[in-house]
């Protein structure tokens, strides 16, 4: 039976998924309510991204000696005031700094879940533990995203993050009453947490993530734009294209798994970048096709991608963890910070198309990161063999 504590710590995962997601779908909205380009609007995924990526590693290692139940429902209570904030801003500049604060509290509860659900868990139990906590994730691309998206179109972007709220005050209750008390972590440094980088192939891989993300963020942060300025589709379309994207989603984190098991991760996480790049290419070709068969095939299309684009997750959290078996808490949160850096920075990049090339030009380039990343690897596994036959 399903460990009840793990789905209460998998409801925070949920709601900062929404967040994490539902964004770019609201870009639009915000960017008119606040008196911003689409371009600035985008700017908050990059902060957010980078208050993550950055946030989650030295508030772990701020944090590392304290109950974890206590962290985790503090984190959660922040991320819910956070959220408040948002709903309430008065300016661009005041909702900057609220998603700075819903992404350091986000990252730090994220990070302290996973190794939270390894440590109620039995060891034969842990990746099941994992992919739980992960699921709570993917639920919200699959499901929660689109709601939020579905929301806005009636109550604003304003009550989406009221909704927002109201679940991280839901998994806060959750984790503050089913968590036993006195859970604690080993108490680790910044350098100690960052010194888990120097695993022989631990940094190209963090590389290939980053590079696979910025990748899929280049497109992904503008897709309300895509799909309405792009391919011709209506405002009120925009929750089912984020709803095809999350179907794809949820069948790829599935299906990832299993191939990852089955032909190994590597090369798993090699037929996730070329089917990710192709995807992001034809979303750029649908651009240029006319209105009429624009618009559905981006949401035919949009599913695909939801599948290459969580084909990838499981298949490297599997690798990272066959590179540092004995540092997995740490290697995997190092990889969410990669995650999140290459979000940070596909954003950026993706606003600087916009302004300098125009929206067309979005998933041409996006499409060539996930290949660098292969290209990474390629680079990574031929310097490994060199070492290797070196040292014998």
């Amino acid at each position: 039976p399903m460990d009840i504590r793990l789905v209460g710590l998998a409801l925070g995962t949920f709601a900062i998924g929404i967040e994490g997601f539902v964004v770019a779908s609201l870009l639009p909205q915000i960017a008119a309510d606040t008196g911003v380009t689409l371009v600035q609007a985008g700017y908050l995924v990059v902060m957010f991204a980078l208050a993550y990526a950055l946030g989650a590693p030295v508030l772990a290692a701020l944090t590392g000696s304290a109950d974890r139940r206590v962290i985790l429902a503090g984190s959660a209570t922040t991320f819910v005031i956070g959220a408040i904030l948002a709903a309430f801003a008065p300016s661009y500049a005041f909702l900057t700094a609220a998603r700075l604060l819903i992404g350091m509290s986000a990252g730090l509860y994220a990070a302290t879940a996973q190794a939270t659900a390894v440590a109620i868990s039995e060891s034969h139990h842990r990746a099941r533990a994992i992919s739980v906590i992960v699921g709570g994730t993917t639920l919200a691309v699959a499901f929660g995203a689109p709601l939020g998206a579905l929301i806005a179109s009636f109550a604003g972007w304003r009550g989406t993050y009221i909704f927002i709220a109201l679940i991280g005050a839901a998994a806060t209750t959750f984790v503050w009453f089913l968590l036993p008390r006195g859970l604690r972590a080993d108490r680790l440094t910044l350098r100690q947490r960052l010194g888990v980088i120097r695993h022989p192939g631990l940094l190209p891989a963090l590389v290939t993530m980053l590079l696979y993300m910025a990748g899929g963020f280049i497109v992904f942060t503008y897709i309300a734009a895509i799909a309405v300025q792009g391919t011709g589709l209506s405002r009120a379309m925009v929750p089912l294209v984020l709803l095809a994207f999350g179907l794809g989603a949820a069948l790829g984190n599935v299906v990832g798994g299993q191939l990852s098991d089955r032909f190994g991760p590597t090369r798993t996480v090699i037929a996730a970048s070329f089917l990710n790049a192709a995807s992001l290419m034809a979303i750029s070709w649908i651009m240029q096709w006319p209105h009429e068969i624009a618009g559905p095939a981006l949401t035919t299309i949009m599913v695909l991608w939801g599948l290459a684009a969580w084909l990838f997750p499981p298949a490297q959290a599997s690798r990272v963890l066959e590179i540092a078996p004995e540092s997995a808490p740490l290697a995997l949160s190092l990889n969410g910070s990669a995650l999140y850096l290459g979000i940070a920075s596909g954003s950026f990049i993706g606003g600087l198309i916009i302004a300098n090339l125009g929206l067309e030009y979005l998933g041409w380039i996006g499409g060539a990161f996930p290949l660098l990343g292969l290209g990474v690897m390629r680079l990574a596994s031929v310097n490994a063999r060199k070492t290797e036959l070196s040292v014998a």
